[in-house]
């Protein structure tokens, strides 16, 4: 395997050096997406928040910055990703309002406990998506609320890019992930699309 398809296999499940290297990149490189995916959310006074994917960790903080009464559950199936999630927001779980925790969303078993749920940059890698889409429809508190942000729409040349490059990753277009949450119980569900890149939010209401 060449040094350049290590290095973004890691885009899955953070390891080792190369990992380390990959959540530092998704800081910087995905901080755009996320300030755009986070004006998407709609307004409320969000008290439990679950963070699916938490990467490098900046978007958990992001989070608790822009709801400042709130507290965020992050979680990530990546080892490399939950340790420097911990460490990016050290100040935020002293105080008692961040939890970051290795977990996989098929693991989820919650019920009933966050009224938001966020997915930035992620789902293209999770197996039997129906079911972790189901598992955070009953994760989610009533007129709970899941966004999904992708920068590739699936449509674009660009969301083709990681074909063949990581294995189990699937772009799916906005009515794709549409369909998908209909079947996992949402009903509510709208899909944003940036103005002028393939940048996709699909927001969801249970």
């Amino acid at each position: 395997m060449s040094l350049y398809k290590k290095f973004f296999v890691n885009a899955k499940e953070p390891k080792g050096f190369l990992g380390k290297l990959m959540v530092n990149r998704m800081n910087r490189h995905h901080e755009g997406l996320s300030i755009w995916g986070r004006d998407n959310i709609p307004s409320s006074n969000y008290e439990n928040i679950l963070e699916i994917g938490c990467g490098g960790g900046r978007n958990t903080k992001c989070l608790l910055e822009k709801y400042k009464e709130a507290k965020v559950s992050a979680i990530d199936y990546s080892e490399v990703s939950v340790n420097k999630t911990k460490k990016y927001n050290k100040k935020e779980i002293k105080a008692c309002r961040c939890t970051v925790f290795q977990q996989n969303i098929l693991d989820l078993n919650s019920k009933n406990t966050y009224d938001l749920a966020t997915a930035f940059e992620t789902v293209y890698f999770w197996p039997r998506i129906e079911e972790c889409f189901r598992n955070v429809y009953e994760a989610l508190k009533e007129n709970g609320v899941f966004v999904i942000t992708n920068e590739a729409d699936g449509l674009s040349e660009e969301s083709s890019k990681m074909d063949g490059v990581i294995e189990g990753y699937r772009v799916y277009t906005a009515e794709e992930l549409e369909n998908l949450l209909r079947v996992a119980g949402f009903e509510v569900i709208k899909s944003i699309h940036h103005t002028s890149s393939p940048w996709i939010s699909v927001i969801a209401t249970k």
